[in-house]
């Protein structure tokens, strides 16, 4: 990474200055986003950083910084425990999953910073004239509509979600919902934004972070049983890395505490809707925020 950054709020001193720093992620948008976000934190105190953002497939990304070959990536706790650590069933509370999850992977010479607000999970979504017509607010109300009016819920979704027990036949369980197959249709994931907008389907299988949700004015059902999955992300930082330079969990601290839904979901528009380059757009936040100068 060549920005021409300096220290905001974050990075006085260059606590990391002589550090050569690689940082990964995985190849979607927000993933993009926020491996550039880490590596202009670690530019700004400092470090030489190389960018090993973009590696396909979530194994790759992390194996990286098991390995030692990158020093770090926003990792979601979630996929860490689920994954990668082959538990079944999540774990309710954001903080007792994200603290399961830094328990477990102390073993594998992982080391999990605090965790963000950012929780990109599963969840449906429907337009505003449907939201006008049926006024559901969540999903034991989507529930309740199926039971009253049959014909009403209808989906959109992705395979993977149709299938997996943390998708629909688990969301299917827990909220006491009984759909018939013809009120399913599946697709891909960009085409469920588009028809979940359109009104196909009264509502589209949609991932709470995506950019998509606010240009296409789509409405959010919340999962007040708390069935899905809690999918914060967080720094995950090789530990020999972090022993050798521990000025790299003060330097992300507070950057990670800004990250929330909103912030993702504004950042990964500007790329996926507005076609901008995901690391001008994690320049640009990173200044407006006051984090770094300069670039």
């Amino acid at each position: 990474m060549v920005d021409d950054v300096t220290p905001g709020s974050i990075g006085t001193g260059l606590p990391l200055k002589g550090a050569h720093l690689t940082v990964t992620s995985k190849e979607f948008t927000e993933q993009l986003i926020l491996g550039a976000i880490m590596g202009i934190a670690f530019e700004a105190a400092g470090a030489d950083v190389l960018d090993r953002t973009g590696i396909q497939g979530s194994v790759g990304a992390r194996e990286a910084v098991k390995s030692g070959e990158a020093a770090g990536m926003y990792e979601y706790t979630g996929t860490a425990w689920i994954t990668y650590l082959g538990h079944s069933k999540p774990i309710v509370s954001p903080g007792k999953q994200w603290a399961a999850v830094r328990d477990a992977d102390r073993a594998n010479g992982l080391t999990w910073l605090a965790p963000s607000a950012l929780n990109n999970t599963y969840a449906l979504a429907m337009n505003e004239a449907h939201f006008k017509k049926y006024g559901t607010k969540t999903l034991s109300e989507v529930a309740a509509l199926a039971g009253k009016d049959p014909g009403a819920v209808t989906l959109c979704v992705e395979s993977e979600f149709a299938n997996r027990a943390d998708g629909l036949p688990g969301m299917e369980k827990a909220y006491g919902m009984d759909l018939p197959a013809k009120n399913i249709t599946q697709m891909d994931t960009g085409i469920i934004y588009t028809q979940a907008a359109k009104g196909s389907c009264t509502y589209g299988e949609v991932f709470t972070t995506d950019g998509r949700i606010r240009s296409m004015h789509l409405v959010v059902m919340a999962d007040d049983r708390k069935f899905f999955p809690n999918y914060n992300a967080a720094p995950e930082i090789n530990s020999t890395a972090l022993k050798k330079y521990p000025a790299i969990a003060t330097v992300l601290d507070p950057v990670t505490r800004k990250l929330d839904n909103t912030v993702a979901q504004s950042l990964n528009a500007k790329v996926d809707v507005d076609g901008q380059d995901p690391h001008d757009v994690a320049l640009e936040w990173m200044k407006k925020e006051g984090f770094v100068k300069g670039g």
